[in-house]
């Protein structure tokens, strides 16, 4: 597990001072004050709520199976969070420095400080729990593990770093792809369960895609138009 050592609905609560009636022409229009805002509103933006199914299974096995998998996302979810972050403040501190030394100096300041970070915690993961992150780390990144590891290192040592995890199963070049992995929609399906519920805290994804096509064809097994 050493290769991944280098890799790493809330919605604002509105205050309402008053509500007026705002005369215009002959109609009547109710507008919403909201405090702070001298702005009138006739709506208010909301987040996005997701609409789940109602979790079942066809027998005790696959109830246990999905137990299994629901623990390890959980487990692992908050380091591909953390990379994603990790990457983001990357790249976007890079984006202010003039010249290669210095970004050749910052990036190695980072790769120490993830090593000496996680390291510890990350040797600690399953060969299982060290796939879940991989494709997390896809889903929250848009970037596979091998390809954060070829930037952070270099070509080479993310060559030999694939082939050491292939040895226990992983390969960092794994993508998230909940279309046509049902496993990869399991997931995701346990990420957005846990964010509604408060047990994970939600980042928007790097990827996209539909997830009520996909609960369609796991689950109710339609064929998308």
């Amino acid at each position: 597990m050493n290769c991944l050592k280098y890799l790493l609905v809330f919605c604002p609560f509105l205050v309402f001072s008053q509500i007026n009636n705002i005369e215009q022409d002959t109609t009547s229009i109710e507008y919403l004050i909201i405090e702070g805002d001298s702005i009138p509103r006739q709506s208010i933006n909301l987040d996005e709520v997701v609409l789940l199914h109602r979790l079942k299974f066809d027998d005790k096995k696959e109830r246990v199976r999905y137990l299994i998998l629901r623990r390890k996302t959980l487990k692992v979810y908050p380091y591909a969070k953390m990379a994603a972050e990790r990457l983001d403040s990357m790249n976007t501190r890079l984006a202010t420095l003039k010249n290669n030394r210095q970004k050749k100096r910052y990036t190695k300041q980072i790769q120490k400080y993830i090593e000496g970070e996680f390291s510890d915690e990350l040797k600690k993961l399953t060969r299982t729990e060290g796939q879940i992150l991989v494709k997390l780390i896809h889903r929250q990144t848009g970037t596979t593990a091998f390809d954060l590891v070829k930037e952070l290192r270099s070509g080479w040592r993310a060559f030999w770093y694939n082939t050491t995890a292939s040895m226990f199963d992983i390969s960092l070049k794994r993508e998230f792809d909940p279309v046509n992995v049902k496993e990869d929609y399991l997931i995701e399906d346990i990420l957005l369960r846990a964010f509604q519920n408060g047990l994970l805290e939600p980042q928007p994804p790097a990827i996209k895609f539909n997830f009520y096509e996909l609960t369609d064809k796991w689950i109710y097994q339609k064929t998308p138009e």
